[in-house]
């Protein structure tokens, strides 16, 4: 909790909860989470880590080799980052939120001097009632393209940060139990307080747009957990996913 009295969350958001699990990115759920952050700004601040840059670009333009060439995909990160966040913006002022961009990479939390900007300049952002949105600068980085869909920069941002909840907002209702998975009726892990019990219930499952499966999830929430972060994995496809979960309306994994 920060010195307003508000909680802090960091939202974090994979493609293919942007799309909806689509092809393009969805206006209509941009708009769901802005609408739930508007109901929520008098207790909560917000910030979001956002993928869907390259899914943005998709949209748009189509280039040689789009699936395969790391650069490529760096070059439709480019392309789609001032799509995503222009998306971002005529949904959220409408709803009268401000927005703001801030592009990290993984070499900015080694160096003292950058993490210590970052916080001075989010803080700011915040107290003047703009939230960020952070992604990976995916143009000179590509650990986002190789490794993760910033799960892993999600986590670290929230300890930079010192929020109070991680929601990683992804496409199943939680993490389930393996034997519910392949009994073929899904069954959310409520409540996690030993990961390595966890990393026994996992597949290496991967979601279709993005590159992170659970695995990448679960390593986001160990890097949190040690700086007593509670980390929330929602199905953000759900409408209201954020306000059902704080009221417990929804199966979710609440790992602490």
């Amino acid at each position: 909790m920060d010195k307003s009295g508000k909680k802090r969350i960091l939202l974090k958001l994979g493609s293919n909860t942007l799309t909806k699990e689509t092809n393009h990115i969805s206006r209509g759920k941009i708009e769901d989470i802005g609408m739930q952050i508007a109901a929520l700004q008098d207790d909560y601040e917000f910030i979001i880590v956002s993928s869907g840059a390259i899914a943005a670009a998709k949209q748009f333009v189509k280039l040689e080799n789009q699936d395969k060439d790391v650069f490529v995909k760096q070059a439709l990160a480019s392309i789609g980052q001032p799509h995503l966040m222009r998306i971002y913006h005529e949904n959220f002022s409408d709803l009268g939120l401000l927005i703001s961009q801030c592009l990290l990479s993984y070499s900015d939390f080694e160096k003292e001097q950058s993490k210590v900007n970052i916080v001075n300049t989010i803080n700011v952002l915040i107290k003047n009632n703009y939230i960020p949105i952070i992604n990976e600068n995916d143009t000179v980085a590509t650990d986002e393209i190789r490794f993760g869909d910033n799960d892993k920069l999600a986590a670290l941002t929230a300890v930079l940060l010192n929020v109070d909840i991680l929601i990683i907002a992804t496409n199943t209702n939680g993490i389930y139990t393996k034997a519910s998975i392949t009994d073929a009726v899904p069954e959310t892990i409520s409540l996690v307080t030993d990961l390595k019990l966890l990393e026994k219930e996992i597949g290496d499952s991967k979601s279709s747009h993005g590159t992170g499966g659970m695995q990448s999830k679960i390593e986001a929430s160990a890097i949190a957990k040690d700086a007593t972060i509670e980390t929330w994995i929602v199905n953000g496809l759900e409408d209201n996913f954020i306000l059902k979960a704080l009221k417990n309306e929804i199966p979710f994994t609440k790992i602490i």
